[in-house]
């Protein structure tokens, strides 16, 4: 397993499991609890079997929040909707290798704008999918359950995958956050850690708890 002691937690709370009715509080919550990022995950009902919320919700809250606003495109295809996302004001915007034809050129796009590009591996994708993108990336995103709903139970077999990914990581010549989002709870969140990952997506496990500054600490090892 990866050596984690010398890397700090980074905790993004996913919008998705926060109580709709009450956006503009739960992000100032979510804030003050000590998140680091909030993520916000877009889902189409086309590449994923769900819808979520688009850039006019995500530039609504824009102005709410100082936390860097860390968006997941569950879109395809996906290069027409990058602008948006952009302008409605994503500090990182991840996507899909199999949303679009050219990742490398995607991936262009959005830091040509100013922005942290990422990339997001479905379960069944492999880490070779980005070996030759890696100048490009900011963020590797690794699924670990199947994306398109919250609430569901973490994939162990994605624990190698993270560990690869690491090895790719640390062997490139620039920084990149190595994020795993699915069924992240107080129990797979030291499986996470001490596979490679430094970036944690946790959405029922932050927003369903009674403390969300309690359930940040614990998913970052703190308590």
């Amino acid at each position: 397993m990866a050596d984690s002691t010398s890397r700090r937690v980074t905790i993004a709370p996913s919008l998705l499991a926060a109580d709709f009715g009450r956006l503009r509080e739960e992000v100032t919550a979510i804030e003050a609890a000590g998140a680091d990022w909030l993520h916000l995950d877009i889902m189409d009902g086309h590449f994923v079997p769900n819808i979520s919320f688009g850039p006019t919700i995500l530039a609504a809250l824009r102005k709410h929040s100082n936390l860097p606003f860390d968006v997941h495109l569950m879109i395809a295809p996906v290069d027409l909707y990058l602008d948006a996302f952009i302008d409605a004001g994503a500090d990182h915007i991840s996507l899909h290798p199999e949303a679009g034809p050219h990742l490398h050129r995607s991936l262009q796009h959005i830091r040509k704008a100013g922005k942290k590009a990422g990339v997001v591996l479905n379960p069944a994708t492999s880490p070779d999918t980005v070996s030759w993108a890696l100048d490009l990336v900011d963020i590797i995103l690794v699924m670990s359950v199947n994306p398109g709903f919250g609430g569901q139970s973490f994939l162990t077999s994605q624990l190698p995958k993270i560990t690869r990914l690491r090895q790719m990581i640390d062997a490139a010549d620039h920084p990149i956050a190595l994020a795993v989002d699915g069924g992240i709870t107080m129990a797979t969140a030291p499986k996470a850690i001490a596979a490679g990952a430094d970036t944690l997506i946790a959405g029922t496990s932050v927003f369903r708890a009674a403390d969300y500054a309690e359930a940040i600490a614990a998913l970052r090892g703190d308590v």
